[in-house]
């Protein structure tokens, strides 16, 4: 039966299928809000499976290993991630003590394998990208651990099935959060490298950032994990932001995939109604706006649990 959930469902068949779904909503969204009609429902998988029709060239300067490597450990996080987030209920398929941590640290390895993969590339245009990563990578992954850490400090467990639980038994401490919520919802936006934030990968500059020389089948299992990874943070966020269950598993599924919706709607609008900008402006955004707003919700959620106690 583990087996079963981790390969199947809710593992890596159903997270790679609900992440090309999303992609397609994403863009279809994004494309309606600029008056235009956006590609059909197919689209990501024939994107997808075109690219695995593809030669894959390697750049004589890189490490071949490394190169190959790289989008595999990168799915492989972003698919493990996942199974440590409720779902339809309040109990994760993996839940464990601390698991948050250890799902916050998997999603970091992510942009990790992009920033070594555009380093390992002969291109230049890969090391700007990959130097871009890393440092929006300082910018965007506190705010973002404050930003979950607030719900974390007042149900005292580190354990994203334990808070989805409390907030679940306790619906009115979740407006506490509305503030991590926004944090998060804009640090997520930074790194998942998407407008205004997406300056890693800026066409109009630095040609596809630290993926430039990537091509073939590494190229869409790359692809594949930034858009499972547009599943797995609006999961996070739902779960701990949004924490409305229902016992009945049917409809907990169809309540799980109502609310990634909103989130991702919520991500698109935000990307179609602003424009890039320079790496700079993200990390002082980061860090003069986003991490204050988080020093609050964190003072707020610390107050109120000392008032509850």
């Amino acid at each position: 039966m583990a087996i079963v959930q981790i390969l199947l469902f809710p593992g890596l068949l159903f997270l790679a299928l609900y992440a090309t779904l999303l992609e397609f909503f994403d863009r279809k969204v994004y494309a309606r809000l600029q008056n235009r009609k956006g590609p059909p429902w197919y689209q990501p998988i024939a994107d997808f499976i075109k690219l695995l029709g593809k030669e894959t060239i390697i750049p004589d300067d890189a490490n071949r290993a490394l190169f190959l490597a790289l989008p595999v450990i990168a799915l492989t996080a972003v698919s493990t991630a996942f199974l440590s987030v409720p779902i339809w209920g309040t109990e994760a398929v993996m839940s464990f003590p601390g698991d948050m941590i250890v799902v916050l640290v998997l999603l970091t390895l992510i942009p990790l394998c992009f920033f070594a993969a555009g380093w390992n590339s002969s291109s230049m245009f890969s090391t700007i990208g990959a130097q871009r990563i890393l440092t929006q990578l300082f910018a965007y992954e506190v705010p973002l651990l404050m930003a979950i850490m607030g719900p974390a400090l007042m149900t005292g467990s580190w354990s994203l099935s334990e808070i989805a639980a409390f907030y679940a038994a306790n619906p009115l401490l979740a407006l506490l959060n509305i503030p991590g919520f926004v944090v998060g919802i804009l640090a997520a936006q930074g790194k998942l490298e998407r407008v205004p934030f997406d300056t890693p990968e800026a066409e109009t500059e630095i040609v596809a950032g630290a993926l430039t020389e990537y091509s073939g089948r590494p190229y869409a299992l790359f692809h594949l994990a930034v858009d499972m990874e547009l599943v797995v943070l609006p999961a996070i966020f739902a779960a701990v932001f949004i924490p409305i269950f229902v016992p009945n598993p049917i409809l907990g599924f169809g309540l799980f995939i109502l609310k990634t919706l909103v989130i991702l709607f919520i991500l698109t609008a935000i990307r179609a109604s602003m424009a890039r900008v320079r790496v700079e402006q993200m990390v002082r955004f980061c860090w003069t706006i986003l991490m204050p707003l988080a020093l609050v919700h964190l003072l707020i959620n610390l107050i109120a649990k000392g008032l509850i106690a």
